[in-house]
């Protein structure tokens, strides 16, 4: 089999050449690899750097003539295209390796019709780097979206990030470019070189990666998952009950700095059995996708599809995940579709023109975060976040996603003056598309993973946000009642010989409680930035603060509503939370002084979530008025607030809290008169948890009214600034 001189009509188009080379050619296999022309089957290779290029097939080899800039090419009389590998000469090593340009498109067109309709849920599938066998040989995919873009080519550590052999094809009007790449595998890493439509390059990591580099690195990794899930018992019996006709308590925890230095794998020996410990059912981790700024907390993602690197593998995530669920207790992920950073090797104007981020400017930038806000009108980009969503669900086990800075979506005029925004075609300052796109993911999220919750941080009075979307609503589970966190946060800082001035600030939740189905956090935005730790918000000298806390914790879980508290707020640490260290632990020391002032607390948190577990009472009629009635809600010159809580069957139970610090003796309260006794099963103010230990000991009979009918009353001792709950006996 003899090499033949290149006919002038088979030779490479000087255009196609010149495009080529130049990284912006939108079909290079169709000049590279192997085509049947007259007289036989031309071969073309550009491999640069490369001292001789040959071909093997049907066992023979047939050197290709250099042709200059690394191209080479011949034409060899064959009847048909033959199998053939390529034999590529550097110095005194040679090669031998398949030619990608040989492969058909490894995506298939039902994909790309759906990714066009902004319909794939499974995105993850068919975007970014995918290692497959495709026509027989093992290798992997990679496939970007970068519709415009004048050429993409693939770099990494397997060409020493020279993406110049590794132009990758268009795949028509879908805007995605594809390269199978033969004998490549896991933890390679890889950029894509892009020629944007200025004809300039930018060299980007893959905004579908499903691993990244260790920051401050920014390359994408090659993964493949081999972790054996054992958490089947739990995901069968999660969606068993609705999340807001269950007991839910959430410990807010930032993975970094939980505990310093722990991977995800050492976290998963220490966190679950703590939280256990606790009595939480569920932890909701700050983000843990991939972000290059620590100091961000998360909430500046760039790998959307990635666990940061910082604490290990995806796989060593997953474990953590599957620990967690063996342990009992439920994962919620903070979720960050609202914006992303600018930085020029992620998403930002990612092929040269405005592709995630909306194409108006003043649309386009955050005005608060300085990063960009998504183009949520756009199908390709709904559709990466609505399958972003799914996939933490579905490949990480995630029971549900609490989504960051709801609000900032919603609003066209978020943070903007006049004259920095648009209305929206009704002439209204929603953003319709955001809308949408909101309803969408809930929709979809909870049509395919069974027993998740979302859950929104949306601190405005936007109608229906817990509403499902087939009423008009937004789909989600839970919100954040940020009204009653300001609220309660205000009255419970102020001195008590003054909160009879704000006795509103309790009560007022009462009035909205059952227009959404509410979490009432105490989370990271409230102990940062000179907000100070919870219990350093409290008046008084430092046995008034923590009796304040652990009052207001008392009143709190009482509460109508699901309960979230950030870690360290659980012991009473004083100082605020940072980054860099974490929760204060040296205050549980036994070496410590005033360790048993914060062993108490934690104790108290335990109790808490344990009779809050065991009572259906405090959380079985959250969302519905059925579940509560005031007994006393007018007391301010008291500072006391008195409730009832039910559970579906009618069973009672009484909280009592004495926000003053002066101990009220024989306190009448009004009572159902058909429940004879009351016992106390939680105080506050308790010695256990280091408080004066002021308790009622004894059962409290229930009298009846002189003139007949009507309610009972009870006369009980209310310790110093406490919490009291007391049920039937």
């Amino acid at each position: 089999m003899a090499a033949r001189k290149v006919p002038i009509d088979v030779a490479m188009d000087p255009a196609d050449r010149e495009r080529l080379l130049a990284g912006a050619h939108h079909d290079p296999h169709a000049l590279l690899g192997a085509h049947p022309v007259p007289g036989g089957v031309v071969f073309r290779a550009l491999r640069p750097y490369a001292d001789a290029v040959a071909v093997s097939a049907n066992g023979r080899r047939v050197e290709l003539e250099a042709m200059g800039d690394g191209l080479f090419s011949s034409v060899l009389p064959l009847d048909s295209i033959p199998e053939y590998t390529l034999l590529v000469t550097y110095g005194d090593h040679v090669f031998e390796l398949e030619d990608p340009y040989r492969f058909l498109p490894s995506l298939g067109e039902f994909d790309l019709y759906l990714f066009s309709e902004g319909r794939h849920e499974q995105l993850w599938k068919a975007l970014g780097a995918e290692p497959m066998e495709h026509q027989g040989v093992t290798g992997t995919r990679f496939t970007v979206w970068a519709p415009n873009a004048r050429g993409v080519r693939l770099a990494g550590s397997f060409n020493f990030w020279d993406g110049t052999a590794f132009p990758m094809r268009s795949l028509g009007s879908s805007g995605v470019w594809e390269l199978f790449v033969p004998g490549l595998g896991e933890e390679e890493l890889y950029k894509f070189e892009i020629t944007r439509p200025d004809g300039s390059k930018t060299m980007r990591a893959d905004p579908m990666a499903r691993s990244a580099e260790l920051p401050p690195a920014t390359a994408s990794v090659v993964h493949v998952s081999r972790h054996e899930w054992r958490d089947a018992e739990w995901t069968a019996r999660r969606g068993q009950r609705p999340v807001h006709l269950s007991p839910f308590s959430v410990y807010e925890v930032h993975l970094s700095s939980w505990r310093p230095g722990l991977t995800y794998r050492q976290l998963a020996e220490q966190l679950p059995a703590y939280v256990s410990d606790l009595g939480f059912t569920h932890v909701e981790l700050m983000p843990v996708a991939e972000h290059p700024f620590g100091g961000s907390w998360g909430y500046q993602v760039t790998g959307f599809y990635a666990p940061t690197a910082r604490l290990g593998t995806p796989d060593d995530f997953k474990y953590l995940v599957d620990t967690l669920h063996q342990a009992g207790i439920g994962v919620i992920m903070d979720w960050v579709p609202a914006h992303f950073p600018r930085d020029d090797w992620a998403l930002a104007e990612f092929d040269g023109r405005p592709l995630y981020e909306h194409e108006d400017p003043l649309r386009a930038a955050h005005p608060d975060w300085g990063t960009l806000e998504f183009d949520y009108g756009r199908r390709e980009v709904r559709n990466f976040l609505v399958a972003n969503a799914v996939y933490w669900c579905e490949e990480f086990h995630i029971d549900g996603l609490r989504v960051d800075a709801v609000a900032s979506m919603l609003y066209l005029d978020y943070s903007r003056e006049q004259g920095q925004w648009t209305p929206n075609v009704h002439g209204g300052r929603e953003n319709l598309d955001a809308v949408a796109f909101l309803q969408e993911m809930n929709a979809t999220v909870y049509r395919r993973v069974p027993g998740v919750v979302t859950i929104a941080e949306e601190s405005t009075a936007w109608d229906g946000v817990t509403r499902p979307t087939c009423d008009g609503g937004l789909g989600f589970g839970l919100k954040w009642n940020m009204g009653w966190m300001h609220d309660s946060l205000v009255y419970v800082s102020k001195d008590p010989v003054h909160r009879n001035y704000h006795h509103n600030e309790m009560t007022f939740s009462m009035v909205y409680a059952y227009s959404e189905n509410y979490v009432l956090p105490i989370s990271h935005d409230e102990v940062v930035h000179g907000k100070q730790a919870l219990v350093s918000k409290m008046p008084g000298d430092w046995w008034q603060r923590r009796a304040n806390h652990r009052a207001y914790l008392g009143f709190m879980w009482a509460h109508p509503g699901k309960q979230l508290l950030f870690m360290g707020q659980e012991f009473a640490q004083g100082g605020e939370w940072s980054e860099g260290h974490g929760p204060d632990w040296w205050l549980l020391d036994p070496a410590y002084e005033a360790e048993p002032d914060h062993r108490g607390v934690r104790d108290l948190v335990r109790d808490l979530n344990r009779l809050y577990a065991a009572t259906p009472a405090l959380w079985e009629q959250d969302t519905v008025p059925a579940g509560f009635s005031w007994v006393v809600g007018d007391a301010a010159d008291d500072n006391v607030f008195a409730f009832l809580r039910f559970d579906a069957a009618g069973a009672p139970l009484l909280a009592v809290s004495n926000f003053s610090p002066v101990v009220r003796h024989e306190y009448r309260l009004c009572v159902p008169e058909d429940i004879p006794a009351w016992g106390e099963i939680l105080n506050t103010d308790s010695a256990h948890y280091g408080g004066s230990d002021v308790t009622n000991p004894d059962p409290v009979k229930t009298e009846s009214p002189a003139s007949g009918g009507g309610a009972g009353t009870i006369q009980l001792t209310l310790p110093p600034l406490s919490t009291v709950w007391l049920r039937p006996v």
